[in-house]
């Protein structure tokens, strides 16, 4: 009985882990891909300001 406890227990929390997992993973790639929209988006002024010079 204490086993089929401890097994339950561990495939709740195995399972909150992989979800928690998936969801940082999930963040990072939308926070990496900002910041290179960023870099695009500062890059088209510093072009046009050289052809302006």
């Amino acid at each position: 009985m204490q086993e089929n406890i401890q097994d339950a227990e561990s495939t709740i929390r195995d399972t909150d882990v992989a979800d928690e997992m998936m969801a940082y993973t999930k963040n990072n790639i939308l926070i990496q891909s900002a910041q290179a929209m960023l870099a695009q988006a500062n890059q088209v002024p510093q072009g046009v300001l050289q052809l302006l010079q």
